[in-house]
């Protein structure tokens, strides 16, 4: 029966899917995708839904448990895991948010992909042995097992807002934006159509129709950033091509092929110089690859921590290459614009639709009129597979933390394994409808990825101090942690609605020491002795990793040095 029934479901979404692609085509026939554009993209619609649809089915008539719908099974390889973590990471937020940043601020935007490099290394080394060993589902869980039921309660409710309220929305909206830019389709259809797509591969098959799914997905966010990025440049290089193109690049824009930021730069507020590289930057990445549930969890689902160990480092060299397709075309979107010469060439079409700082968010959508027929196609497609990946891995953790931190613990703790996966579907679908109807209320935010990094900001500090001093320091209690998580937010919010002008990179690492400060006096001042729930043993080799593992970290670290002396 419930192999019918996921038949069934399966036809149907794919029916809707089918539905929405023909209207699509229909309503924007003539304004920019050629006859072999459709067929690329359609293509790729084809390989996913199939993909998606195949590993969803139910093997041998055995009914799906919560460790296959939201951990895969467990059986996922180091290669499916390094790129089912990049195409999660990646989305309209990197391919839209970060261009637009680019566009406005510059290379130096780059930190936040070439310092996550080094922070998948810290991850891998040190946080994931201690989940895989605890045996987790969610992060909260983890929470639960070293501090208590009301802190994991307290941080799952932050996770669903965060994700369903900043996460969700902002990856809708930027998506929206793409379409209606490059195609003219309306915010509101853009919205439901990109919503089906990531319902219909993943809601039946859970985490492993995501994550095998990624691994198409990160095809075509790498061929479809590198052709925007080839053609853009060369068109500044003209017959000279695309090296000349870079040069003229550097030469017109000197400000934005600066990693360090100087304090009368304009965009100081938004990366405040050599604090990025020793402050807040840190909170923002070690937060968000080592305790964010969408992006932890399919190294949770590895076969080993081995496994896991080789697909963060994997991810981590992936990582060394994203400025490439996400940064570069928004500078040389700004060398265009900024250039007469340049945007004479244009057509009045394209000089009367050109991104300005105040939407540079345009940037990258702007950018597809350079590439020609076919190569269109590739980075539309490139374009959904950003966004529809980040998408379904976020639907997968909504519902799991739901599933597991919230309905399981309070609502039917007696439901059977089996019943869970339904109930996970069914959060999902709440949690994109809800989504979907705050997505196009964002309207005008500027630089939506520096918008998204600011607020969530307002929560990571807290939550990033909780777990360092939960793992290294066994003196750390629930009291204390609770108190210090819950002041970190009000204290966040002041520092920035104060007039004091604080970068809010800032921002994060001062609520991260208060943060910090608090957990440790009243765990101190309330309790003499080691925390009950503290003894997480780590020893030395806890933390041994591989020489394969070794090797590539101090490779990935030479190559980080060099990229920082060169462009210093």
């Amino acid at each position: 029966m419930i192999q019918v029934t996921a038949n069934y479901c399966g036809n149907v979404y794919t029916g809707v899917v089918i539905i929405w692609l023909r209207n699509f085509i229909m309503q924007t026939a003539g304004i920019g995708l050629s006859t072999l554009d459709y067929g690329v993209f359609a293509l790729y619609v084809l390989i996913i839904v199939t993909v998606g649809l195949w590993v969803s089915r139910d093997k041998n008539g055995q009914k799906k448990g919560t460790k296959d719908y939201f951990l895969a099974g467990k059986t996922l390889p180091w290669w499916a895991i390094g790129s089912s973590l990049i195409a999660a990471n990646i989305s309209a937020e990197q391919f839209i948010g970060m261009s637009g940043s680019g566009f406005s601020i510059g290379l130096a935007i780059a930190s936040y992909e070439w310092m996550a490099a080094l922070t998948l290394i810290i991850v891998a080394k040190y946080f994931m042995p201690v989940f895989i060993e605890k045996g987790i589902f969610t992060i909260p869980e983890f929470v639960e097992k070293r501090f208590n039921r009301t802190l994991k309660t307290i941080l799952a409710v932050f996770w669903l807002a965060l994700f369903i309220f900043v996460n969700l929305t902002s990856v809708l909206y930027l998506g929206a934006l793409a379409l209606q830019t490059i195609l003219g389709i309306p915010m509101h259809y853009a919205i439901l159509g990109l919503a089906l797509f990531a319902v219909v591969y993943s809601l039946y098959g859970g985490l492993s129709a995501v994550a095998w799914t990624d691994v198409v997905q990160v095809f075509f966010l790498i061929l479809g950033g590198f052709l925007t990025t080839i053609m853009a440049v060369s068109y500044i290089g003209g017959d000279a091509g695309i090296f000349a193109g870079m040069s003229r690049m550097a030469d017109e824009a000197p400000a934005h092929f600066e990693m360090i930021l100087s304090p009368d730069n304009p965009q100081f507020s938004n990366l405040p110089g050599i604090a990025v590289l020793i402050g807040g930057l840190w909170v923002a990445n070690l937060y968000y690859w080592g305790f964010n549930q969408y992006i932890i969890q399919r190294a949770l689902a590895a076969k080993s921590i081995g496994e896991a160990q080789k697909g963060l480092v994997f991810a981590a060299f992936m990582k060394l290459i994203v400025p490439i397709l996400v940064v570069v075309p928004g500078i040389a979107a700004y060398v265009i614009v900024s250039d007469p010469a340049l945007l004479a060439g244009l057509g009045e079409t394209a000089q009367a639709h050109m991104p300005t700082l105040a939407q540079a968010d345009k940037a990258y959508p702007w950018l597809t009129q350079f590439l020609p027929v076919g190569a269109k196609g590739i980075v539309f497609a490139a374009l959904a597979a950003a966004i529809v990946s980040s998408l379904a891995s976020m639907l997968n953790s909504v519902a799991t933390i739901f599933t597991m931190d919230i309905y399981k613990e309070y609502i039917a703790p007696a439901t059977e394994d089996h019943k869970l996966v339904n109930v996970g579907r069914i959060s999902a679908v709440v949690a994109l409808i809800v989504a979907c109807f705050i997505a196009p209320l964002l309207g005008n935010i500027g630089q939506a990825f520096q918008y998204i990094q600011e607020y969530t900001g307002l929560v990571s500090p807290g939550i990033l101090a909780v777990f360092l001093l939960g793992l290294f320091w066994k003196k750390t209690n629930a009291k204390g942690a609770i108190i210090g998580v819950l002041l970190s937010i009000p204290f966040a919010l002041f520092l920035k609605l104060m007039p004091l002008g604080m970068p809010f990179l800032d921002q994060m690492m001062y609520t991260f020491f208060f943060t910090a400060v608090v957990i440790g006096l009243i765990s101190l001042t309330t309790s003499k002795e080691d925390d009950s729930k503290g003894a997480i043993i780590l020893t030395s080799e806890t933390f041994k990793t591989s020489a394969g593992f070794n090797i590539a970290s101090y490779i990935i670290m030479v190559i980080l040095c060099a990229l920082y002396a060169l462009l210093w």
